[in-house]
């Protein structure tokens, strides 16, 4: 188990682009789903099994810790067992053309593992551990389980690293600095109801375009949408972009 940092890296040194490429991406879970990955509308998903009062909020924590671990283990041992798909690929292409800010509401690691080099996780990382009394102390974990004794460097349980309903969003305000800085803003795969996530969208004033993708968009009035899963969305998103 290997302690990291609470920020990433590229944080120290933020990325310079060339006046007008600046692209953000912000990424909910329909950009995993097409890996495999349970939302939470999948019906016989994870998702469906618990209540999300039961394993995602501080209450439930206090209530039954092995609930909640239980079920962040169980979700940890399917994320091993899919790959990114053509959506986390293609972003990594656009790298080439652009300088590409990944902003992820999941907390999976396929982004990572497609290769994009700057990512910033809003609701935390399911492939990290944190101390309950620290939540700076954050640990490597990959896929392992974290089991119920298992502590910090101070002693103190481990609990997942990720951002419970009720929760501040502390990456939120980093997150809000790029999206001012952005030329052009892609919503990739998010309902854009959960916040403060999706009060990003109001952020972007400076962004030349806007655009949702997304096969069933809510959302039309003041972005360009393209109505697509997360892979055939990103391609023509590059068609677009390149065109």
């Amino acid at each position: 188990m290997r302690r990291v940092p609470p920020w990433p890296a590229w944080f120290e040194h933020p990325p310079q682009a060339e006046p007008g490429r600046v692209l953000v991406v912000l990424t909910g879970a329909g950009i995993s789903a097409e890996s495999g990955l349970s939302t939470f509308r999948d019906k016989g998903g994870l998702w469906e099994k618990y209540s999300i009062y039961e394993v995602a909020t501080p209450e439930a924590w206090i209530k039954n810790p092995q609930l909640v671990l239980d079920f962040y283990n169980e979700r940890r041992a399917q994320l091993a067992e899919v790959q990114p798909n053509p959506a986390h690929h293609l972003l990594r292409e656009l790298e080439k053309h652009f300088l590409v800010i990944i902003l992820t509401q999941n907390v999976d690691d396929l982004h990572e593992r497609a290769g994009s080099t700057y990512i910033l996780h809003l609701h935390g990382e399911l492939t990290k551990a944190r101390s309950t009394v620290d939540e700076n102390l954050i640990y490597e974990i990959g896929y392992a389980p974290i089991r119920l004794g298992d502590t910090c460097e101070r002693g103190s349980q481990l609990r997942p690293h990720v951002v419970w309903f009720g929760e501040e969003v502390p990456a939120y305000t980093f997150a809000a600095k790029w999206v001012m800085q952005a030329d052009i803003l892609v919503v990739i795969g998010s309902s854009l109801q959960v916040y403060p996530a999706a009060g990003l969208l109001d952020e972007a004033q400076r962004a030349r375009r806007k655009i949702l993708i997304d096969p069933k968009p809510t959302l039309t009035q003041g972005v360009e949408v393209i109505a697509a899963p997360a892979s055939e969305g990103v391609h023509r998103l590059t068609e677009i972009l390149l065109s």
